[in-house]
């Protein structure tokens, strides 16, 4: 696979803090690849690393077969960002917000207006060309900036939390363009605090905290690996904690089973989730929830449950 992305120690540092501390990938042509992680865990900072608003300050990274700081405009020509931020020109239409931004890559008027024409077709908007911004929704709005970043026709699309915010219906819409997007050759490299959306639309991810990669692989591969299969819940009751809890049930529990603990909820990973069942049912009066593990489950279990500012 041809290698479209790649990093190796890359590090930045504001001062004595070090945001981003000597991480290394490398993203494939055609593949979403994506970044996971708590507020603060260097996501943001590394995207700003690959598209040139921020200086590397150690390590080696390349776009596109180029080094990043040495071929800022090149490498600014040949991709396309979907910032966290809405940053769309409110004081423009619909269609002025691609036609104004086509010419930052220097796209000659005519074509600039057919790729703008067939993009709000695509993302479908198509009957808002003449709309003004503060008349569009927020799915709308997320749908016209992933437009105006594919309007010099990127080879790689950076998208920073590119659904924060919206509706579930809204959501599945971007989720089906990016796929469409990847299945015509684009390279999507992907930031969300949405652990479905993971799931759903990459192909590798890392999962990073305190600026460091914690692991990397398939989502699948990653829920086998470090929360196997299957995952049962259990309320705590109002009258005990943790471990009086553990201590009621903890004949029930087969070994080799896995104990995390988070507000009133106690998760148990087990190998065998049917030992799990059988021995609780002998609690009928006690709430519990079986369900398949998922991604988010590896997200707490790596970066932990406490609340992050």
């Amino acid at each position: 696979m041809t290698t479209v992305l790649s990093a190796s120690d890359l590090t930045k540092r504001f001062g004595s803090f070090t945001a981003v501390d000597g991480i290394s990938f490398n993203v494939g042509k055609g593949e979403c690849f994506g970044f996971l992680g708590p507020n603060g865990a260097g996501k943001t900072t590394t995207m700003r690393m690959i598209t040139n608003h921020l200086p590397v300050t150690e390590g080696s990274l390349s776009v596109l077969g180029m080094q990043v700081m040495a071929n800022a405009r090149k490498v600014k020509a040949r991709i396309g960002v979907v910032p966290q931020e809405n940053n769309l020109d409110t004081d423009l239409k619909v269609l002025d917000n691609l036609l104004i931004y086509s010419r930052y890559h220097g796209i000659p008027m005519k074509e600039a207006r057919k790729r703008a024409l067939q993009l709000l077709e695509f993302f479908q908007l198509a009957d808002h060309v003449k709309s003004p911004i503060t008349q569009l929704s927020g799915g709308m709005q997320r749908r016209l900036l992933i437009a105006r970043a594919l309007i010099n026709e990127p080879e790689l699309l950076i998208l920073d939390e590119p659904t924060t915010g919206l509706d579930p219906q809204a959501r599945h819409v971007i989720w089906q363009k990016l796929r469409q997007l990847q299945s015509q050759g684009v390279t999507l490299i992907l930031t969300t605090h949405y652990m479905d959306e993971a799931q759903q639309l990459c192909d590798r991810l890392v999962i990073m905290d305190h600026g460091r990669i914690l692991i990397e692989g398939s989502p699948r591969d990653l829920i086998t690996k470090h929360a196997g299969n299957e995952v049962v819940e259990i309320r705590l009751r109002d009258d005990e904690d943790r471990e009086s809890c553990l201590d009621a049930i903890g004949g029930m529990i087969p070994e080799g089973t896995e104990v995390e603990c988070s507000a009133d909820t106690l998760y148990l990973y087990s190998p065998d989730a049917t030992k799990v069942l059988t021995g609780l049912a002998l609690d009928s009066n006690r709430t519990i929830l079986h369900r398949r593990a998922t991604l988010e489950d590896v997200f707490l279990r790596l970066t932990g449950r406490d609340l992050r500012e």
